[in-house]
């Protein structure tokens, strides 16, 4: 398992997308796959963030090229804008890493298209986008990594009230939007399985970095600086977070609906390594049924063959 960005694998003539890539994990991730040679499309909201990553990286990524592209994973109607224009451009995509998210607003708040703001980012929008890049990533027979997270551990998906209409609870709210991204890649393996599009579909999350992703979600209250003073002590760098998606987006032997995490301190930190799935994650009948609500929410199926 790859422990540092020496060990990334020659990526010359690969082509990755990362989603969330201006900041914190996603940003270092692109850089880890540019510096191996990679394309890397960097995907994400603020143009101005856009250029200043595609800046950073360009000056320590010779052998890498990168670009940008600019819509918000908070509007599918966007989400699918992107992907077209990904789509007029380039012919395939050979590492998708489905990043961006947003941690726990403290007050529910909804994306354009009227879905709680961390299902719909978190899960839906990379649902509709991996669906709309299809065939590009058939063409690659790409590496598909769903970038979780610790708290998918205690997750539930509430199909009674997955919107959280009925009593918003800002970590449980999290939490299941990241079991869905487990859920999402254990369905889309068994699609790509019975279909033949030759995905291989992986997880992974960064245990606690320090990307400023806690705080920024929870305001600037008593929760905010207590999370910040814990994140301060446990957490890692932005890059050592980045190291698990890396590994699971170009480790050559991991097999499908493999999860890797940190080595070290209950999975908050430590080097790269395969760690185990949380049981609800595993649970065909859920996954199967989270599908299908996506399929209406997201007014988007995945055709054999492609779209």
């Amino acid at each position: 398992m790859i422990s540092s960005q020496q060990d990334v694998p020659d990526l010359s003539g690969k082509v990755a997308l990362v989603t969330g890539a201006t900041s914190g994990v996603g940003l270092e991730a692109a850089r880890m796959l540019a510096v191996a040679g990679a394309h890397v499309i960097l995907c994400g909201r603020s143009a101005e963030k856009g250029i200043a990553a595609i800046r950073e990286i360009a000056t320590e990524a010779p052998r890498g090229t990168v670009e940008f592209e600019r819509f918000d994973m908070a509007d599918l109607a966007e989400v699918a804008a992107g992907a077209a224009r990904i789509g007029a451009t380039h012919s395939r995509i050979d590492i998708l890493v489905n990043n961006a998210g947003v941690m726990m607003p403290p007050e529910r708040r909804t994306t354009a298209d009227g879905f709680e703001l961390q299902f719909g980012t978190n899960h839906l929008a990379h649902y509709a986008l991996t669906g709309r890049l299809l065939p590009l990533l058939q063409a690659g027979r790409a590496r598909v990594v769903s970038v979780a997270s610790n708290a998918s551990r205690r997750g539930r998906m509430r199909f009674e009230d997955l919107q959280f209409e009925r009593g918003y609870e800002p970590w449980d709210a999290y939490a299941q939007s990241k079991l869905a991204n487990l859920l999402f890649a254990r369905h889309l393996q068994k699609l790509s399985d019975r279909s033949g599009w030759g995905l291989r579909c992986v997880s992974a999350h960064p245990g606690l970095a320090s990307t400023g992703l806690i705080a920024s979600g929870m305001g600037n209250g008593m929760l905010a600086r207590v999370a910040g003073m814990f994140t301060s002590v446990v957490a890692q760098s932005a890059a050592a977070g980045a190291l698990p998606i890396v590994a699971a987006a170009v480790e050559p032997d991991l097999a499908p609906l493999d999860y890797v995490g940190p080595s070290n301190f209950g999975g908050w930190r430590g080097k790269p390594k395969l760690v185990e799935r949380p049981a609800a994650a595993d649970d065909d009948a859920a996954a199967e049924r989270l599908w299908s609500v996506s399929e209406n929410l997201a007014n988007l199926r995945y055709a054999t063959g492609g779209l």
